[in-house]
């Protein structure tokens, strides 16, 4: 899940499209609106001689007449607006068009990945791992509470599995519509195939239906960017600083099955990184694993296991192995 300068390159042509589209649909306004309302062309021409003489006068450093020659070319813009409004015309209607008006479709404000740039990137990345078809499928819609005991209590959560997850999907719920307000963190654990999984499928849907940030990975698939990211030669540094970008700025990181990696001093380190520089910068997580808090605390240092315990909601989920009971069921069907 990295992108090769080729595919920087296609975002960027992405962008010169649409300054092109959005310069011609400029252009055919304006022949429309001089068609329709000659006064308009005769103060666009009359804006056009002042602009550059505002652009000599500042040149050579006259301020006074340049700032003089700026107070004009407004006074004729409101002009323009009234006229516009008058003929049943938006006042902005002449003005220029920006799919994204922040970095003006440049993708960039100052030195900075504009946050529609970092959204590309992402969406580039999910049509290269097809997790925008498992959305379609696992999310908030499809939930269904029925794979869920409901004839016995759980002694570590005080409630059967099926209450349990009803609490459990209500905080899902109320995360995926907030985060990106409230900068919490989720630590999803229990057994294998209580859904934990398909709960992050669901928050991650939701999440990106709202327009923001999305990074899902495995804790194997994040390692193994992490390291080629350390020690692969051949990655430009603009791949690089990418990788890092994504993964430590989007909205919402997903780590899924923690505890699958094989867990050795770099990945404890870089795993560390990631969570604190992320809390630092208030960008909020989720984690799922199979692991139990004993074993969380016995693979992983101390403070990668204080981090989780002081800063993430902690979700037990309970109940038995639903990809097991879907197999038997689908067996008898």
């Amino acid at each position: 899940m990295q992108l090769l300068n080729e595919q920087f390159n296609s975002i960027y042509l992405e962008y010169n499209e649409t300054q092109l589209r959005n310069s011609r649909l400029l252009l055919e306004r304006q022949k429309e609106i001089h068609a329709k309302i000659p006064e308009i062309a005769e103060l666009d021409r009359r804006i056009s001689e002042l602009s550059l003489n505002a652009a000599k006068l500042a040149l050579d450093g006259s301020t006074t007449d340049s700032s003089n020659l700026n107070h004009d070319i407004k006074t004729i813009s409101q002009k323009k607006a009234v006229l516009l409004s008058q003929h049943g015309y938006p006042k902005n209607y002449l003005q220029p068009i920006y799919s994204c008006p922040d970095c003006q479709d440049t993708g960039y404000i100052g030195d900075e990945k504009c946050h529609c740039f970092r959204k590309r990137i992402v969406s580039y990345l999910y049509e290269q791992s097809n997790l925008q078809d498992v959305f379609k499928t696992e999310n908030f819609s499809q939930f269904n509470e029925e794979y869920y005991p409901d004839d016995y209590v759980e002694n570590s959560t005080g409630m059967t599995p099926r209450d349990n997850i009803r609490r459990i999907r209500e905080t899902a719920l109320s995360f995926s519509q907030n985060f990106h307000q409230t900068h919490d963190n989720l630590l999803l654990y229990g057994n294998t195939g209580v859904g934990k999984t398909f709960l992050t499928h669901c928050i991650a849907g939701e999440a990106l239906q709202h327009s923001h940030t999305v990074v899902y990975l495995t804790s194997l698939g994040l390692f193994d960017i992490l390291e080629k990211n350390k020690f692969d030669k051949n990655l430009t540094s603009v791949e690089k600083s990418a990788t890092v970008s994504y993964i430590l700025d989007c909205d919402l990181l997903i780590i899924d099955d923690l505890g699958t990696e094989l867990n050795n001093g770099f990945t404890s380190s870089q795993l560390y990184q990631v969570i604190d520089t992320r809390l630092i910068h208030k960008r909020s997580t989720i984690i799922s694993t199979n692991l139990s808090f004993d074993d969380l605390r016995e693979q992983y240092s101390e403070r990668i296991f204080s981090r989780l315990t002081s800063s993430y909601t902690l979700l037990k989920l309970t109940g038995d192995d639903i990809r097991l009971k879907k197999a038997i069921t689908a067996r008898h069907t």
